[in-house]
């Protein structure tokens, strides 16, 4: 009976340890996990920025008195379009006209003292040689001829004085455009200098759009051109769109005209104009709108999809991609901007990177994993690219 016992005493330390290598083995020879990758390329792209800008008139005019009196006619539709030099008001002209009648009769005076001066003048002139009168009184003479004659000019340039406050009660307008509201009615008394006007015209055909920008964005902006990143070929690099305040867009495209050449200490920002046809009238100053302006185009943008940038605790924006041994190398990136679903990457990820979109969940650096083609990330068709 003790020798049958032996061999089943000696077995089960064999058993107790093949079950532990058994585990062992089949841990090992779990497969790595699978995750969607996309390859990243480099693209041109025509980058644009959305800012937000305020409509203005390109020639506006207060139109105001030059002279004091009373409002007689107003000779104009509120609204109405008005051409330079149409008469917009009359104010009544009798004094003026009593004021140039008496310009004119003191011009005619002094017309007719120039005569009897210069004849005496020249007759004491000739007197004078014979010792018939003093040389004081040829030279009295010959002065008050003198005064005769600069007493003419004086009275024609008062006369000229006259015609023109004359003139001046009949308010013209001083450029064409769309006037707005009479602020006076006929019988109301203006003056000459005063602040409030007696209407408002604007020309409306063509308007600015000032658009402003910050100072940061403007010198990253021209490094990048500097550097090459981002270069300015043909026409559109001047071009400007415009949606309208109900989300609609403004049918006909803008130009950029300048940039301000300081910066605004209050908000740290640079004004950009843009002039815009407006033959509709569709665009009112003071309306607010929001513009998309063409920058440049960055020859080789490197854009990954959204779903593929992530942010560490620190706020940082971070990638996963996959390296040639298939482990998961962490980098950190630095974006630009919004295209479409995509993320212009300026740094930390280059044209060529395995970039990881699916199957980010507890996955962690330098594990091993298994790529291939995501299911449902998609990269959307190229299309400018704007700021947020």
């Amino acid at each position: 009976m003790t020798r049958l016992l032996r061999p089943a005493s000696l077995a089960l330390p064999l058993v107790a340890l093949f079950l532990p290598g058994c585990g062992q083995k089949q841990e090992a020879a779990a497969p790595p996990p699978t995750v969607g990758v996309v390859t990243l390329t480099a693209e041109p792209v025509t980058l644009e920025r959305d800012l937000p800008g305020r409509v203005a008139a390109v020639e506006t005019s207060e139109v105001r008195p030059q002279v004091s009196g009373i409002v007689r006619r107003r000779l104009f539709e509120e609204g109405s379009l008005v051409q330079a030099g149409q008469v917009l008001y009359e104010i009544d002209d009798a004094p003026y006209r009593a004021a140039l009648g008496t310009a004119q009769g003191n011009l005619a005076r002094a017309q007719a003292n120039i005569d009897a001066t210069r004849l005496q003048a020249e007759r004491y002139g000739g007197l004078v040689g014979i010792n018939a009168v003093s040389k004081q009184e040829a030279d009295n003479a010959a002065a008050a001829a003198q005064q005769a004659r600069a007493e003419v000019m004086a009275q024609r340039a008062a006369v000229q004085a006259a015609e023109v406050n004359l003139g001046f009660t009949r308010i013209r307008a001083p450029i064409s455009g769309r006037i707005g509201r009479s602020l006076y009615t006929p019988g109301a008394l203006v003056q000459a200098g005063q602040a409030a006007p007696l209407a408002t015209i604007q020309r409306l055909d063509r308007v600015y759009v000032d658009v402003t920008q910050s100072a940061s964005e403007l010198l990253n902006l021209r490094a990048a051109l500097q550097g090459g990143d981002v270069s300015r070929t043909g026409s559109d690099s001047a071009r400007v769109r415009l949606t309208l305040p109900n989300g609609a867009s403004y049918p006909i495209e803008g130009r950029l005209q300048f940039s301000e050449v300081t910066v605004d200490q209050t908000t740290g920002t640079v004004t950009l104009r843009a002039t815009f046809p407006n033959p509709g009238g569709l665009l009112l100053p003071g309306m607010y709108v929001r513009t998309s302006l063409v920058q440049g185009v960055r020859t080789r943008a490197v854009l990954a999809p959204q779903q593929g940038i992530t942010h560490n605790p620190r706020g940082q924006a971070v990638a996963l991609v996959v390296d040639g041994a298939n482990k998961v190398e962490q980098r950190n990136v630095t974006i630009d901007r919004a295209i479409g679903n995509r993320w212009i990457v300026t740094s930390g990820l280059k044209a060529g990177d395995r970039l990881i979109v699916e199957g980010l969940l507890n996955l962690q650096p330098g594990a091993t994993v298994r790529p291939a083609p995501p299911r449902q990330v998609t990269v959307a068709p190229k299309r400018d690219a704007k700021g947020a």
